[in-house]
């Protein structure tokens, strides 16, 4: 059957490209927006401004790191053993996989749900190879610790999100000279942002510039970058104009002026760090259907990336932000728990944080269980009573659904593509 893949080679990349473009676009309007929701929702900066910032560093993200996840999303869920007589059936696979988490990812954003694009690609991919080809073909293990990582994942996000608002409260806010306290403190923040974010971009971002360094190199570097942010943070908070005498609510705001400075910082790290972890959700299907055609049937377990695949993630994640990204932006930012500068601070900084330990290990996380484990993490600093819980209900139940939805949708998609070239 590889004479189907030769027929019709151009139509099924062509196909894939759209389907990737297609579903890069619902990662950028649902994901996208929850890596920027705290910061517009804590009014750190505009919507405009997150759209700015997001295409600058989502971009960047994607094209310089989006590389590493790629293969674990691809070769670790089922086992291309199983294609091997048959590789066309790999090809309308994730096609159709695409296709249905595209579709999903395109809906839950209309409704405001931040949903995983992770598992809309997961849960699709196991839906074709299940009961299209053969429900050995997946690695059932393998999504077992998938699924163990959605628990996981916000429950680390959330208690780091904790630890650091409790130490900013204890730091600054809880003090006798919060602004004196900020002006000391923050710039550690932003030091500790800084190494975060410089670490996941030399660690894994250079490797596909052709630079390589080892361990040490690369902690040596991102502490270098770490000391610079800090002092240019210092130099930027010095330069706010805040009335020292002022009473105690006007030198709160004045502090979380300073906090929004920082939100800046975090909400550009976010961006980076979303890129390059999931700009794979819409490329990997797309390198696997390139790379099994253009070998004539070949199946390999890792595929050197055609040179047009990850712009394309890249621009359609920065297009489906732009375009749809502000209402589960509304919901991340708004409607979960009142976030101030300094809470989406610390709920962003964790967030980017787990994103790093995460991708160090090559686990396929969601960002959005991410954040909102943070946000929430956020929300229980301050008592039970500041968390809106019937839109933490809607957030759970959209996750639950989001697996079989893929799956029901990509089924429906591999007969029918199957159908029309067969």
């Amino acid at each position: 059957m590889v004479d189907v893949l030769v027929a019709n080679g151009p139509v099924l990349i062509a196909l894939a490209a759209a389907f990737g473009f297609l579903m890069a676009w619902g990662i950028g309007a649902n994901d996208v927006a929850n890596a920027m929701g705290t910061s517009v929702g804590s009014n750190a900066i505009t919507i405009k401004q997150a759209i700015i910032i997001a295409m600058i560093f989502e971009f960047a993200g994607a094209y310089l790191a989006g590389g590493e996840v790629t293969s674990t999303i691809r070769s670790g869920i089922i086992d291309s053993n199983y294609f091997t007589d048959a590789p066309q059936l790999l090809v309308y696979g994730m096609i159709s996989a695409l296709l249905a988490a595209g579709i999903w990812l395109v809906v839950a954003s209309a409704l405001g749900w931040p949903v995983s694009t992770t598992h809309s690609i997961v849960g699709a991919i196991v839906g074709f190879a299940a009961v299209g080809v053969n429900a050995d073909s997946v690695a059932w293990g393998k999504v077992g610790g998938i699924v163990g990582s959605w628990v996981i994942t916000p429950a680390i996000s959330g208690f780091i999100a904790y630890i650091i608002f409790q130490s900013v409260q204890k730091l600054i806010f809880n003090t006798d000279d919060p602004l004196k306290n900020a002006k000391r403190y923050v710039p550690f923040y932003m030091a500790f942002a800084g190494f975060i974010m410089s670490l996941v971009t030399i660690t894994k971002g250079l490797k596909h510039v052709g630079l390589h360094f080892s361990n040490v190199e690369a902690y040596g570097l991102a502490f270098a970058v770490a000391v610079i942010v800090g002092i240019f943070g210092s130099i930027a908070i010095s330069r706010l104009k805040m009335s020292e005498k002022a009473d105690r609510q006007t030198t709160f705001a004045n502090v979380e002026k300073v906090f929004a400075i920082l939100m800046i910082v975090t909400a550009c790290s976010m961006a980076f760090a979303h890129g390059s972890n999931d700009v794979a959700n819409a490329i990997g299907p797309l390198a696997a259907v390139v790379s099994v055609v253009e070998s004539g049937g070949v199946i390999a377990s890792e595929s050197t990336l055609v040179w047009w695949i990850l712009p394309l993630g890249a621009v359609g994640i920065v297009l489906g932000l732009a375009i749809f990204g502000t209402r589960v932006m509304q919901t991340i930012g708004k409607n979960i728990t009142h976030l101030t500068p300094s809470r989406g601070f610390a709920a962003e900084l964790a967030a980017a944080s787990t994103v790093v330990i995460a991708s160090g290990t090559g686990l396929p996380i969601s960002t959005t269980q991410t954040l909102v484990g943070a946000v929430l993490g956020v929300g229980m600093a301050r008592g039970i009573a500041a968390i809106n819980i019937g839109v933490v209900r809607n957030i759970v139940v959209s996750w639950v659904v989001t697996l079989p939805a893929g799956a029901g949708l990509s089924i429906v998609f591999f007969y029918i593509i199957k159908g029309v070239f067969e």
